[in-house]
């Protein structure tokens, strides 16, 4: 991984973390794991995490891929943005 690719992947670590688990790291899922399987994540939840993606990374998630292949999980969250970064 790359250092700005790691520096993604921290930041969707510690949103995650901050903002889904309000800071309770004992329910953290690996960062392979599925947010939605874990229970981490909800409809409500994903939409969270799509205003932080645009936010913070200044990209944009168009509808059509709101798909989990980029955005169930923190690798893949991180892969996602930095695709979109390229």
């Amino acid at each position: 991984m790359s250092t700005s690719a790691t520096g993604v992947h921290d930041r969707v670590r510690e949103f995650v973390l901050d903002s889904l688990l309000l800071g309770d790291a004992s329910r953290m899922p690996s960062d392979s794991e599925s947010l939605l399987e874990s229970g981490v994540i909800d409809s409500t939840g994903i939409l969270e995490l799509i205003e932080f993606i645009e936010e913070a990374f200044g990209v944009h998630v168009a509808d059509d891929e709101t798909v989990p292949e980029n955005l169930d999980g923190i690798d893949r969250v991180a892969a996602y943005v930095t695709r979109k970064q390229a």
